[in-house]
């Protein structure tokens, strides 16, 4: 949970600053961005299940 918290803190900040200089944001569109990193995670996960189902 402290993860989460921090990541938001960081992301406010980073987001104000970002916007205080007048540049555009540093993150995709929200749902693609969101997509991406669900794709991501299931990479993982799918990585982590075939290693132990075939090498284990």
């Amino acid at each position: 949970m402290t993860e989460i918290a921090l990541a938001v803190v960081s992301g406010l900040i980073v987001g104000i600053i970002f916007s205080a200089v007048k540049l555009p944001l540093p993150a995709p569109p929200v749902l693609p961005g969101i997509m991406g990193i669900v794709g991501v995670y299931l990479g993982g996960v799918a990585y982590t299940s075939i290693i132990e189902k075939f090498f284990s």
